[in-house]
């Protein structure tokens, strides 16, 4: 949720985000009209209460005999009252729609566009030449039948389409990748947190995910729950309601989940392999910090992506996602791609967004800023404000697919990066299995 006081002051400043998102610029226009109009009424329906207050006190003075006429007005004023409470209720309803149904703020800098109006801000390492080394690369897919990881066949038979079983020591480094994540988060001061994978409507909500038209959401309708896409959501939610202190620095946590998304949206695009699936594992990084520290805490999560990438021995390409390719409520996101040789691309492995407060003006999160003293002396206690909340991706499924491509060799074999062989029992490849 926006902040109502910021939007009065500078409604052309959310006009121009709203513009580069390619969103309803005059979404804005109708928020400041139903603020003006819900002050009004709030101001209204106050001032026949405060009249209605005053006139109980006069009819149980009055004399025996105005009393009926007295009650007969006090009555007309009554039903005045509800007419008003109820014209200020319906507005004010209509408002808190409008004001939590449209985008954050986007931060100066970030392109206009949409999802291919990207910048790339830079590339690092170099896509592996397969031509010198003397064989055609395999995809991810054909490599993990080769060395019995994946089995997309009796997934489908279990579950359906886009549901699969990861096996052997493919099973172990999608394990690894997740062990290493949480070493690397823990070194930097990040509390390890499993995470629940269903959460409540208001949750989801506060989040910045629309339950009514999210088609990605799978949801419980017997329990009122909805299945996670990302940890974010559960962590977002873990200090719902509560002042936080920040006396010993930001909040940081890694959650460590199972998320699963209904890809509703994706009939045709990556169907062969462990690309695009309905359920996947993420480490995912999660940060409550002071709104001053916000930037400089999203350029820390992609230092720590980009270290996880290195680590892997991964080519990639880091992108500094447009406008209308943030999501709801990212006023900033950077994507690292790692290059997928078989697709001859760059494709996303993590993402990682500063939300500002958005999140946490929809959810109550806030913390009370210091007292500060005067040239008189006098103190002025702090107030409360809203966080800052951060997320990243350090660690998911979907890395196996980089992995087992980049580093496959012509026997169909797989050289295990030198950083995660020490969580794969010392192991230094995946051997082909012999026909």
């Amino acid at each position: 949720m926006i902040d109502i006081n910021l939007l009065r002051e500078n409604p052309d400043v959310f006009r121009a985000s709203q513009r580069a998102r390619g969103k309803d610029e005059t979404h804005v226009d109708r928020i400041l009209e139903a603020d003006t109009a819900r002050r009004a009424l709030i101001g209204e329906y106050e001032n026949l209460r405060a009249e209605q207050n005053a006139f109980g006190k006069k009819v149980a003075k009055a004399p025996k005999e105005e009393k009926p006429a007295l009650v007969a007005q006090a009555k007309e004023l009554a039903a005045r009252v509800n007419e008003a409470k109820a014209a200020s209720e319906a507005k004010t309803a209509e408002y808190e729609e409008l004001i939590s149904s449209i985008e954050n703020l986007i931060i100066d800098g970030v392109p206009t566009g949409g999802e291919d109006d990207y910048v790339v801000v830079k590339k690092v390492g170099t896509p592996r030449d397969f031509t010198a080394d003397g064989f055609e690369p395999r995809d991810h897919l054909e490599i993990g039948e080769l060395v019995d990881g994946i089995d997309m066949a009796r997934g489908a038979k279990v579950s359906g389409a886009r549901f699969y079983f990861l096996k052997g020591q493919v099973a172990r480094l999608e394990q690894a990748l997740m062990w290493m994540a949480l070493d690397l988060a823990t070194e930097h001061g990040f509390t390890m947190m499993t995470t629940p994978t269903l959460v409540r409507p208001e949750i989801m909500n506060g989040t910045g995910f629309n339950v009514k038209h999210d088609d990605e959401i799978y949801r419980l309708e017997r329990d009122d729950l909805y299945l996670v896409g990302t940890s974010e959501v559960a962590l977002a939610g873990y200090h719902t309601d509560e002042i936080l202190d920040f006396e010993k620095g930001a909040k940081k946590y890694l959650g460590w989940s199972s998320c699963y998304r209904r890809e509703a949206g994706s009939a045709g695009k990556d169907t062969r392999g462990i690309i695009r699936v309905h359920q996947f594992n993420k480490a995912e990084m999660f940060v409550y910090c002071p709104v001053e520290q916000a930037e400089e805490m999203h350029d820390k999560l992609l230092s720590l992506e980009e270290e996880m990438l290195q680590r892997c021995g991964l080519a990639y390409r880091v992108i500094d996602t447009a406008a209308g390719d943030l999501g709801t409520s990212a006023a900033r996101k950077f994507d690292c791609e790692a290059w997928v040789p078989t697709q001859g691309t760059y494709r996303e492995l993590t993402s990682t967004s500063n939300c500002t407060t958005y999140q946490a003006r929809r959810l109550n999160i806030r913390e009370r800023t210091p007292d500060t003293v005067d040239e008189a002396g006098n103190v002025r206690k702090g107030r409360t404000r809203s966080v800052a909340t951060l997320n990243g991706t350090l660690a998911t499924t979907r890395w196996v697919v980089a992995i087992l491509e980049t580093h496959q060799q012509a026997d169909g074999s797989v050289r295990i990066p030198e950083a995660l062989r020490p969580y794969m029992g010392g192991a230094e490849v995946i051997p082909a299995i012999a026909e």
